[in-house]
């Protein structure tokens, strides 16, 4: 996939996730985004927020430290750190561009509504900033081939900050879980979806006899649509899929308001 690439240096680019700040795909990612600009700012949660969705901290306070030259751990949630960053941090001039991940895991079908690095990517979006969110896959228990990411994440990327992205739109990027020369090649996707069941609870009794809880996650074989994230992954592809903000399901508003309408 090697090309030769545009002059990006004028970019301004935020970089976040959900896995922390110390985490090794938001490292990866910070590499990948020098080598387009060196205006690269890092603001992410100072641990794990996994899971956080697209959740802010309405009530307790959000702690800031700066560890580094342009780089920023949040007490709060992904998108609490793209608000602080705005807001906050980058107040001389907004970031041109938002990298959130690469994330440790699939953000494929219904992971996209669970995902603080999806989430990031949002609210980059509805801050009028192009975001891309970037995700290494690999199968629970294993490690992930960071490897494949780091290939070919830097030419996807480049050529993603070459489109016009519509607005209110965002880009959802997966790496399959294979070794890089194994990559069938890149996809344009639809989001798939999985059946019910892929997070259920797991209960437990503590040392004191007093019952606690965990979410369990355990992915289910989902559809295999061609044109969907999970067919591009299973088949060992790139998948990248362009995802709204406007959740409306049009196809079906017509018969509700037809249902609805004698109600005045």
């Amino acid at each position: 996939m090697a090309e030769a690439s545009r002059d990006m240096s004028h970019h301004r680019i935020l970089v976040t996730n959900d896995d922390g700040i110390h985490a090794p795909g938001i490292k990866l990612l910070e590499k990948i985004a020098r080598e387009i600009t060196s205006d690269v700012w890092v603001v992410a949660p100072d641990h794990e927020k996994s899971g956080a969705g697209h959740s802010i901290s309405m009530h307790v306070p959000i702690r800031l430290s700066q560890i580094a030259e342009r780089h920023f751990a949040v007490t709060g949630t992904p998108t609490d750190c793209a608000l602080m960053a705005i807001y906050e941090i980058m107040t001389d001039k907004k970031p041109t561009i938002l990298l959130s991940g690469i994330n440790r895991g699939a953000n494929l079908a219904e992971d996209v509504t669970y995902s603080g690095t999806i989430a990031a990517a949002m609210e980059g979006t509805l801050l009028g900033i192009p975001a891309i969110a970037l995700s290494q896959v690999f199968e629970l228990g294993g490690t992930p081939p960071w490897e494949t990411a780091e290939r070919f994440a830097p030419t996807v990327i480049n050529r993603l900050l070459q489109c016009d992205m519509p607005a209110n739109t965002l880009i959802n990027v997966n790496f399959p879980d294979v070794p890089p020369d194994e990559v069938s090649g890149v996809r344009v996707t639809s989001q798939g979806q999985r059946p019910p069941g892929s997070f259920t609870i797991d209960s437990r009794i503590d040392a004191r006899h007093v019952p606690y809880f965990w979410v369990k996650m355990s992915y289910k074989e989902g559809e295999k649509h061609p044109e969907t994230d999970l067919h591009a992954i299973h088949e060992k592809a790139i998948s990248v899929t362009p995802l709204q903000l406007d959740m409306t399901n049009n196809s079906w508003r017509g018969e509700l308001a037809d249902s609805l309408q004698d109600l005045g």
